[in-house]
């Protein structure tokens, strides 16, 4: 076995997932991060003046395709959270993110739970004839009786997490079957019973309460409308803060899809801003695709969207590293801690006051190698 690379980046400000040092020095040891002895030689020192070290950040949620984790790394993004993976795509992701450094690491839900034609199944029919077989038919579920099979089909293909669809079409102008609150209720505790999280999309502040009902541990999106006798936000944000129910923001999103309606982006900000207030656990996600918002650069954008909506650069930086880890439990990144991964993320200036400097990349490390730029 060869040694491991030892590198110094000296004097540098630390984010370290949860709190800022103003000055530090953090040594990188292989593909871990290591306790410092200054008498041990190392091989490569970095200058930290001026800088800022973060972990890499983390997308709690992304639509994979081929070419989506390396552009997700060169924007210091090293884990992507996927949400609908079919089963052939997902096997050629996961295997090009165990074989290579140079594309960011990869969890998935898999098929997600939606009920025969419903979303995101028009989509997917759209985009057949470009992407083959990642987006080809797949597994729905229409009883309650079905979801423990279901579940279990799931686990077989190597799903990380079970994604649940409560949308009935009617944000994007049309109507579409939606899972019942029945459905729903079993796919949870069907899923608690392998082991796996829950996370649901529901666009709407009606859907979203269903999903809340249903026991999910998380909501995919920060909802974007209301819904016909929908609870208020301040009320839903409160229930999901009370439950520990974390929320994905995907502010990105509602901007990129809400051409010629910014209504959607505002409300989805309001809703965020509401959730933050209440404490209800924020983790930084795009809902990014191969078309709008992009992988890896919709990160930045989403960290700006945070703090427009009232997170501070701190708390934003946070929601994308270790709460995002620490809710999905991938307990060895999100942090800048010895012995978590190196999965680091080096820019110019410091983001925890201008979250813009996120943009201003020097070197990202993904386990511990660093990239060519």
């Amino acid at each position: 076995m060869p040694t491991p690379v030892r590198t110094l980046i000296r004097g540098i400000r630390v984010f370290d997932g949860d709190r800022v040092l103003e000055r530090a020095d953090v040594l990188i040891e292989g593909d871990r991060i290591a306790t410092h002895d200054p008498a041990r030689p190392v091989d490569v020192e970095i200058d930290g003046t001026g800088r800022t070290l973060l972990p890499g950040l983390i997308d709690a949620h992304t639509h994979t395709f081929d070419g989506s984790l390396a552009a997700a790394l060169r924007h210091g993004v090293t884990t992507e959270l996927d949400m609908f993976c079919l089963p052939a795509n997902l096997r050629r992701q996961r295997a090009l993110a165990a074989e290579r450094d140079d594309v960011a690491d990869l969890r998935s839900s898999g098929v997600l739970a939606t009920a025969p034609g419903g979303h995101p199944s028009p989509l997917m029919a759209l985009m057949a004839d470009e992407f083959g077989d990642s987006v080809g038919p797949f597994d729905t579920i229409s009883r309650p009786e079905d979801a423990a099979g279901f579940v279990a089909a799931r686990l077989r293909e190597g799903s990380d997490y079970l994604k649940i669809v409560i949308d009935d079409g009617s944000t994007a102008g049309t109507r579409l079957p939606a899972l019942g609150p029945r459905t729903a209720a079993a796919l949870v505790t069907a899923a608690r019973d392998a082991g796996l999280r829950t996370i649901a999309h529901a666009a709407t502040a009606t859907e979203a309460a269903t999903a809340l009902t249903a026991g999910v541990d998380g909501l995919a999106h920060a909802w974007w409308a209301g819904g016909a006798g929908a609870p208020p936000t301040d009320e839903l944000a409160a229930q999901a803060a009370d439950r520990g129910v974390f929320v994905v923001s995907t502010l990105a999103y509602a901007e990129a899809s809400g051409a010629g309606r910014p209504d959607r982006a505002e409300y989805a900000a309001q809703v965020v801003a509401a959730l933050a207030a209440a404490g209800t656990p924020l983790l930084a996600g795009t809902d990014a695709t191969p078309f709008a918002p992009l992988h890896g650069e919709a990160m930045h954008r989403e960290l700006e969207l945070l703090t427009a909506a009232g997170l501070t650069p701190s708390q934003a930086l946070h929601a994308a590293t270790a709460a995002t880890a620490r809710h999905f439990g991938l307990h060895d990144r999100g942090r800048i801690d010895p012995g978590l991964r190196a999965d680091l993320l080096l820019v110019e200036g410091d983001p925890t006051r201008d979250i813009t400097a996120i943009r201003d990349i020097t070197d990202v490390w993904r386990r511990g190698v660093r990239q060519v730029r």
